[in-house]
């Protein structure tokens, strides 16, 4: 980690607003709170690269007149595994209608045809309602179109480049943070009345994943050292078809291939989702991945096949025409070859818990989007949902701030000093780069799709002699290194803690779900892991 010092040259802001990630909660956070202040948005590399700007899938609302905001609750709590909170189901499924609309006015352009907007099928929806925008660009268009909004606004200001490294925070309440811009060597100080958090997950912990490199969960490790609450930390969702390739190179195939009849075979060329689930290959995502994980144990291999020759092939470049392309540039053709698919880590269920207005534990600090745990998802994530807890929750975060504002003074912290960097050499790059690898392995072999007591139980030890060699590292690459490997730990420790399966988290040595499991478990600094009823 970087020494602390006492006097640093730094340049100093002050701002209404602070919000630290530039993916669509940032974003959406930040548009909405213009209307009421000046608001900073910091991130740690450009607005365009987030885990929204790859979203494929879509955005799930119940827009369809044959749908309703019940039908969506009723198939979002199902997913969940009966630990949803459900207010904040509540409030994702009858809201997210609102704030769909709310886009639409501003000019945002879902996919339509000449009978109006079109819905797509996904895994675990009883209904036609997931929305997209450019077929398969759907988080693309979206951070996109909210960017053309931001870039516009007087009241926004974007410091790219620039990782926030520390919270102004006395463990108890947030004024703002430190931040340090590498590429100019510069630490800024940032006073805010309120800051937001929207800095996205942490499946990049993974070796196999969906995500950016940088979704590391660096955000998660902010707020837990200055002192917030994590929750929910054991569900990571396994997303079932993302591409394989022995050169470990991969991408999403979004689950509206399968909703719009793909199937899944395995090497034999033989369906076996049904043998499973009664919806096949549209059962809910940690089932699907589940199923391959069964799949491929009993037949051997690495990948099972995603397989659509039976389908319309003008239809099927059209609605995919971006992963139609992916596919190409690997010498196949989604129309008629058999594409290889392996479950990759993809979204964090679990974050920093907050209530229904993305406030934390910690005064004048707020959180929205993948980030966050409001329970809102349980143990399993429908399909979808995220993009539209989004908007939902980065438009509350801001409400409740403005609530903050009026009801109670500003508190104003000492910011003490920030994580130093200054002795950063390039040099280090690869060696970080190697023992990151390390980390990534190991979560896979461990804290992946089945996991069991006794392998979790030496991997504490097997992680500290791996973070012990990111010890004499530059002070900038083991910051990076203690930060993961404290997060890996903290997902560990509640996989562990937790003695059974549910949803995202599958056990081989406790399979079933427990009745007394219908718990949420809380992580937070100089406690052990302490469980929250629902």
């Amino acid at each position: 980690m970087g020494n602390k010092h006492q006097s640093i040259p730094h340049t100093k802001l002050n701002t209404d607003y602070l919000i630290i990630g530039s993916g669509l909660a940032g974003l959406y956070a930040a548009h909405y709170a213009s209307k009421f202040g000046k608001v900073l948005i910091v991130t740690k590399s450009t607005v365009k690269e987030s885990n929204s700007y790859w979203a494929q899938g879509g955005i799930a609302a119940a827009l369809d007149p044959e749908d309703s905001a019940v039908f969506h609750s009723e198939d979002t709590i199902n997913a969940g595994r009966d630990l949803c909170n459900i207010e904040a189901v509540e409030v994702l499924v009858k809201e997210g209608k609102e704030r769909i609309l709310d886009l639409i006015e501003l000019g945002m352009v879902f996919d339509s045809d000449e009978e109006g907007l079109k819905f797509g099928l996904e895994g675990g929806h009883s209904k036609r309602r997931v929305l997209h925008a450019g077929g398969n660009s759907t988080g693309q268009v979206m951070v996109e179109f909210l960017i053309s909004s931001v870039e516009k606004n007087p009241n926004i200001e974007v410091l790219e480049l620039a990782s926030v490294t520390d919270l102004i925070s006395d463990g108890n309440s947030c004024s703002g943070a430190w931040a340090f811009n590498q590429e100019k060597s510069e630490y800024i100080l940032i006073y805010a009345k309120a800051t937001v958090l929207a800095t996205g997950g942490a499946s990049a912990l993974y070796e196999r994943t969906t995500n950016p490199e940088g979704a590391t969960g660096e955000g998660l490790d902010l707020a837990y050292r200055a002192g917030a609450e994590l929750m929910d930390m054991e569900f990571i969702q396994f997303h079932p078809t993302a591409f394989y390739s022995d050169s470990g190179e991969t991408f999403l195939i979004t689950e509206a291939v399968r909703g719009e009849g793909a199937h899944l075979v395995n090497r034999d060329g033989k369906r076996f989702m049904n043998k499973y689930h009664g919806l096949g290959e549209l059962a809910p995502r940690d089932v699907v991945s589940k199923s391959i994980y069964n799949e491929l144990k009993e037949t051997g291999g690495k990948y099972v096949y995603l397989m659509l020759s039976h389908l319309d092939r003008s239809f099927i470049i059209k609605r995919f025409s971006n992963i139609f392309g992916l596919c190409m540039d690997q010498g196949l053709d989604l129309t008629c070859d058999l594409i290889p698919v392996a479950p990759a880590a993809h979204y964090t269920i679990g974050g920093v818990r907050t209530g229904l207005m993305g406030e934390t534990n910690l005064t004048g600090l707020y959180a929205c989007g993948e980030v966050t745990c409001t329970g809102v998802h349980g143990a399993n994530r429908l399909a979808s949902n995220s993009l539209l807890e989004c908007i939902v929750f980065a438009k509350r975060a801001i409400e409740g701030a403005n609530k903050y504002f009026e009801t109670r003074e500003e508190i104003i912290l000492e910011a003490g000093s920030p994580c130093i960097f200054g002795d950063t050499d390039v040099k280090d790059q690869e060696r970080f780069n190697t023992i990151k690898k390390e980390i990534q392995c190991l979560n896979t072999q461990v804290l992946g799709i089945m996991r069991n007591g006794t392998d979790m139980k030496d991997y504490i030890s097997k992680l500290e002699t791996i973070i012990e060699e990111s010890s004499n590292l530059s002070a900038w690459f083991a910051y990076k290194i203690l930060s993961m490997g404290k997060l890996s730990q903290l997902i560990a420790d509640s996989a562990y803690y937790r003695e059974e399966s549910r949803g995202a988290h599958l056990r081989i040595d406790f399979p079933e779900e427990k009745e007394e499991l219908k718990v949420h478990i809380v992580n937070r600094m100089g406690s052990e892991p302490y469980q929250v009823k629902l």
